[in-house]
Order: C-alpha cells, then structure tokens, then sequence
C-alpha cells in the first residue's frame, strides 16, 4: 500500500530526475553537486556541503496540511500479466519454452481433461512438462522429450500457461502537502535548482508509487528565505499537494481453461 514515506521517496526521486537528467553518475543540470534527501538536514552536514558548493534538497511533509479525499468505488483493477513461460502444440505434442518462473500456471487439456501444474522455485520448462506427463500418466499413456509432452491417440491437445495478474484495491484517497526545499550556497544556484525542478515537476503532474498507483501532485506555493545570519545559505521552499491512494495489494489466479466437460454440464479449471 502507498503510504506517506511512498510519497516522499517518490517526490525525491523525481527531484533526482530533474537535476539528475542523465543519471546520477553523470554531472547536474544545474552546475554543481546536489544532495537529496528526506527528512531535515544535519546542521553540520549542510555547514560543511554549503562551503564546498553544494546544493541539498530535502523532502519533508508539512505538518497537518492532509484531508481525506476518498472519492471512488471500491473495485479491484488488475493489470494483464505476461507470462514467461510459453507453450506450443504441434499435433498430439505440447512443448514448454521460456522461464519457468514461480507463480505462473501450465497445463494441458487432454480430450476435455485438464492437467495444471504451478510452477515454484527451481523450475524449468523441461521439469514443467515433466510434472504435467505424469500428471496425465495417471489417465492415459503420455510421452516425455525434454520439454516436449506427447499424449498418442490424442483427439484434441491444447496447452496453456498464465500468470497472476497484480491487483490493488484503492481503499482511501488523501491529498498532503510536501515541502521541497533547496539548501544553496548561492542565490544563482537556488535560483537553478528551484527552476529546474519546479518546471520538471510541473510537466509531470503524476508520480509513480511503489506499489503500482499513481499520485497526482499540484503546486501550491513558494517561499524564500533570505537573512543576514546566514550569510552562507539561500533558502526557497516549493510546496507541493499530491492527492494519493490507500491500497490493499493483491495476486488474482488466472484461469486456463473454460471449456470442459464433466457429466454433461461445463466446468471450469
């Protein structure tokens, strides 16, 4: 579920994008090394980058500034999975292909019987179509070459596989507000980092989450704090409203196949 430390993490990795455009292992976009953060900085930590020329920016929520925006029914929204395994019929013969990995369902149908096996740690397409061969072994006579399953006398073969679809449940929606704030050592570095980075975050409008949903942000406002104690330091403050939800996660099986027979009425496997 997408929870507030979500939020923040993702905000400092959109910062990270716009003063970052080519990675982290490449120069800034604004000229000069830029730290970002969660939280409050180190007053030390902050001394110290300040006067080798470097920038921080830190993420922090503003205190109280959340309500409750809940707003949509209540309904499960999966996304259509891929799965890595693959399976091929030729004739009377089913072959496995690809990776077999966990979580993912193969079977055959044998003249309206089913065969399903789940795939679990270790398992290849060749042990798949192993499992699945004795499986049907058990009915009939069935055939195994490596990952290839012959079932003779075979009228109609069909082979599947799937994979569970991931699904949230959005159960709350909230809007808070989050502070941006960029720690300078110039007022043309602040005024570059800011820029930067309220053009980039103002062009995206929407901020991916952990756990698969999106927040949408707005800007709200924009603070500069200048003042003679701190000769050193050039403050601006841009804050931010991400309305986000509140999810319950969730893997839905897949079904393989729908269309057998048993006893003259259709079921389902």
């Amino acid at each position: 579920m997408a929870d507030q430390s979500d939020v923040e993490a993702a905000l400092v990795g959109a910062v990270t994008a716009a003063l970052y455009p080519g990675g982290t292992g490449a120069a800034a976009s604004v000229g000069a090394t830029c730290r970002i953060f969660r939280g409050w900085p180190n007053a030390a930590a902050l001394d110290a980058d300040l006067a080798a020329g470097r920038a921080n920016v830190t993420v922090f929520p503003v205190e109280g500034a959340v309500r409750n925006t809940t707003r949509y029914a209540n309904e499960w929204q999966a996304a259509a999975p891929t799965p890595s395994l693959t399976a091929r019929v030729s004739g009377a013969s089913a072959t496995f292909a690809g990776r077999a990995d966990p979580g993912q369902l193969a079977g055959v149908l044998v003249d309206g019987a089913a065969f399903v096996h789940r795939t679990v740690p270790g398992d290849t397409p060749e042990l798949v179509a192993a499992v699945l061969a004795d499986a049907v072994r058990a009915r009939r006579i069935a055939l195994l070459s490596g990952a290839t399953l012959t079932v003779p006398g075979a009228v109609r073969l069909v082979a599947r596989t799937g994979a569970d679809a991931a699904a949230l449940l959005e159960v709350r929606r909230q809007e808070q507000s989050f502070r941006l704030t960029a720690w300078c050592p110039s007022p043309d570095l602040r005024d570059a980092v800011c820029g930067r980075i309220d053009a980039v975050l103002s062009a995206a409008r929407f901020l991916a989450l952990a756990d698969g949903s999106t927040g949408r942000h707005r800007f709200l406002s924009t603070a500069t704090f200048d003042r003679s104690q701190d000769a050193q330091l050039y403050r601006r403050d841009l804050t931010y409203a991400v309305d986000y939800p509140t999810t319950i996660a969730a893997a839905q099986p897949v079904m393989l196949f729908g269309d057998l027979g048993f006893a003259g009425t259709d079921t389902l496997s």
